[in-house]
C-alpha cells in the first residue's frame, strides 16, 4: 500500500510563479497598449503657416485628435518655388501657449516655399504645404537716436579763383577832352597881336616918310 506524496513549499512556488508572472506582464501590456491603441498608429500632421519666417504645425493623435504629449521627433525641409534653394533640415520643437502646436526655432526667408514636415516618433506623421514668407520692413529707428550725418566732402583741390582786381589796377580813365572852342580863342588871340604888330609898323613908316 503506498503513501501519498507531500508536496514542498518549494515545488509550490515553483509552480504558481509562471502563471503569475505570465499574467503580470500580460495586464501591463494591456495597460500600456491601451492608450496607444486609443491614439492609433499614426500622427496627424498639419502646417498651419508661418509667423515671422518660423515654420508652425499642429501635430496630434490621428484617431482622436488629441495632442502629443511625448516629444515630437519630426524634421522640416523648404524647397524654394523656383527650386534654387533649400532650407534645413530643421526640428520641430514646441510652441509656447498651444498645446498641440510645433514651430520651428529657424526662419524662412521672404519668398515662396514648399515646406515638408516628417515625424519618425512617436509614430509616424508627414505633411506637405506651400507657404508665402512676406517681406519685412525693418523697424523705424527711435525718436531720440541721433541721425547719421552725411559725411563731409573732402576739401576741394582746385587752385582758388584769382578774385577782381583792386580798384588800384583798374585802367585808368580817359582824360577829358580839351574844352570846345578853346584852339579857336588861341588863334582869335594870335590875329589880333599880329593887326596890332602891322598896324604899328605902318605908323612908323608914315611918320619917316613925312620927315623926309
Amino acid at each position: 500500500m503506498s503513501t501519498p506524496s507531500t508536496a514542498t513549499p518549494s515545488r509550490v512556488r515553483r509552480a504558481v510563479l509562471p502563471p503569475l508572472a505570465a499574467l503580470a506582464l500580460t495586464v501591463l501590456g494591456t495597460a500600456l497598449a491601451g492608450p496607444a491603441h486609443a491614439h492609433g498608429d499614426t500622427l496627424n500632421v498639419v502646417i498651419t503657416g508661418e509667423r515671422a519666417g518660423h515654420v508652425t504645425a499642429d501635430v496630434t493623435w490621428e484617431n482622436d485628435g488629441d495632442a502629443v504629449e511625448e516629444a515630437v521627433a519630426a524634421t522640416v525641409n523648404a524647397v524654394s518655388a523656383d527650386g534654387a534653394r533649400t532650407q534645413g533640415p530643421w526640428k520641430l520643437v514646441r510652441d509656447p501657449g498651444r498645446a498641440a502646436g510645433w514651430t520651428t526655432a529657424e526662419t524662412l526667408p521672404a519668398g515662396t516655399w514648399t515646406v515638408t514636415v516628417e515625424a519618425g516618433f512617436p509614430s509616424l506623421g508627414r505633411a506637405s504645404k506651400e507657404i508665402g514668407v512676406p517681406v519685412t520692413d525693418p523697424a523705424p529707428a527711435p525718436s531720440g537716436a541721433p541721425s547719421s550725418a552725411p559725411p563731409a566732402s573732402p576739401p576741394s583741390s582746385a587752385p582758388p579763383v584769382p578774385s577782381a582786381s583792386p580798384a588800384s589796377s583798374a585802367s585808368p580813365a580817359p582824360e577829358d577832352p580839351a574844352p570846345a572852342g578853346s584852339g579857336t580863342g588861341w588863334w582869335t588871340a594870335a590875329g589880333v597881336a599880329a593887326i596890332a604888330l602891322l598896324g604899328a609898323a605902318g605908323g612908323i613908316l608914315l611918320r619917316r616918310a613925312r620927315r623926309r
